[in-house]
């Protein structure tokens, strides 16, 4: 019978309970999760449009949802979701630039890029009701 070898002490990866939560890494899963919520919330718009070339009483449906409080909170939700996820990527494109490595830097572009959606949200839906 043959003799198989030990196996290797390795080190173990670390777990997620080791890691110090950082602004840093709170911006990257934030990325990733508004990336995946632009899916969706871009589906709501084509629902929204397809709804419009359908008929009245569709469009009317629609936009009797995206009209209740829980319909605008999406809407709100998803303009946040779609500024952080450009700022995002205005800041990653900073970084292929070759710029920003530092940790002073990128702490600084994570405040910057949360603070310009926040603010970008808040005066796009300010506009929008002053509009209105």
């Amino acid at each position: 019978m043959a003799h198989s070898k030990p196996q290797a002490e390795r080190p173990l990866s670390p777990h997620l309970q080791i890691y110090r939560p950082a602004l840093t890494m709170v911006m990257s899963i934030l990325h990733r999760i508004t990336g995946a919520a632009l899916y969706f919330g871009t589906a709501l718009l084509a629902v929204w449009l397809i709804s419009a070339a359908i008929s009245a009483q569709a469009f009317a449906a629609v936009h009797g949802f995206m009209g209740s409080w829980f319909g605008q909170l999406v809407l709100v939700g998803y303009s946040w979701a779609l500024l952080h996820h450009m700022f995002g990527g205005i800041r990653h494109f900073i970084w292929d630039m070759g710029h920003g490595f530092g940790p002073k830097e990128r702490h600084f572009f994570a405040v910057l890029t949360l603070l310009f959606s926040l603010i970008t949200t808040l005066a796009v839906w300010l506009v929008v009701y002053w509009v209105r």
